[in-house]
């Protein structure tokens, strides 16, 4: 598929990749570096990324500085509570000409989808995400339409003003790789925002630094990069202690350490490895989990990193 650049990019061109990606955000975003790592691990690993934070930090910016380093399709929905589904995913119009309906696709069928305000549209739209993001692809009619590659969905929402709004359920939250928040700049970092957007919005201003072969290519890298069986051991021995803890109710899936591995791997190409390592796991491992726990009600929202924490102290390295 990619026919430019080789079928599978050599990890240390990954980390190139990545570091290109991360410089031009920079020059229009200015995000903490961890959270855009997070990011960056997200698409190589092909998942999704959901960016919650207080009003006005950044979020749709950060989104849209990200599409436009990447030579792609993009695309953006504005959620309203009477979004409805067939606006996200597309659906059948009647042909009047050749009598016959032909399927218009939505804004689903672009590389980078970014998700303003999710938690604003009807839980029935938020669900027509669900296969979107899953599955790859949309059924309308009993078609089936195949999504492109890459597909990675950006969704922001505001963890303040819940008027209006309908929460995600657990297992809509499931279906994002990694939650990150951006959080307040320091006075430093805000004084040279507020020069350098002076002049108009930066983003526009931003040229592809990456084509879609490339991030395709880059993809297969990091599903390539070698796990142990002793790190696979590791990161169930970590699921278990999350699970046996007594302020989690529900958590720690297989599948969430499905995700762990892939997001491991995809930060091991971004730092020019060929093999994951236990502190790959433990650097991701608030980023990948944390949304995914249902604490009990006696337990605090804020335990949840403490929680994660509180398990790789108590599990070792093997």
């Amino acid at each position: 598929m990619a026919d430019s650049v080789d079928q599978r990019l050599a990890c240390t061109d990954v980390a190139a990749l990545g570091a290109r990606i991360a410089d031009n955000v920079g020059l229009a975003v200015k995000v903490p570096g961890p959270t855009l790592r997070d990011v960056l691990v997200a698409l190589l690993a092909e998942g999704h990324v959901l960016i919650e934070d207080h009003p006005g930090v950044g979020k749709t910016a950060l989104a849209r500085a990200l599409a436009k380093s990447i030579d792609g399709a993009y695309a953006r929905v504005q959620c309203t509570s009477d979004l409805l589904p067939a606006d996200v995913i597309g659906t059948n119009v009647f042909n009047q000409r050749e009598a016959r309906f032909e399927f218009r696709p939505g804004p689903v069928f672009a590389n980078l989808v970014l998700v303003d305000e999710i938690n604003r549209a009807p839980p029935k739209t938020q669900s027509g995400l669900l296969e979107c993001m899953q599955e790859r692809h949309v059924t309308v009619d009993r078609s089936t339409h195949e999504l492109a590659r890459p597909f990675v969905v950006l969704a922001t929402q505001n963890p303040v003003e819940y008027a209006g709004t309908y929460p995600l359920p657990e297992n809509q939250l499931d279906r994002f790789m990694v939650r990150v928040s951006l959080g307040y700049p320091s006075a430093e970092r805000e004084v040279q925002m507020l020069s350098e957007h002076s002049l108009g919005d930066r983003v526009l201003a931003l040229e592809p630094v990456a084509s879609v072969e490339e991030i395709i290519a880059a993809q297969d890298a990091a599903l390539a990069v070698h796990t142990s069986e002793r790190l696979l051991r590791y990161v169930v021995s970590v699921l278990e202690r999350v699970r046996s803890d007594p302020r989690v109710e529900f958590g720690a899936s297989p599948r969430s350490g499905l995700m762990l591995v892939r997001a491991a791997k995809a930060l091991a190409a971004l730092e020019g490895r060929e093999h994951a390592l236990p502190d790959d796991v433990q650097d991701l491992l608030v980023a990948v989990l944390a949304h995914r726990l249902l604490l009990t009600p006696a337990a605090a929202e804020a335990e949840r990193a403490q929680v994660l924490h509180d398990a790789l102290n108590a599990v070792p390295a093997l």
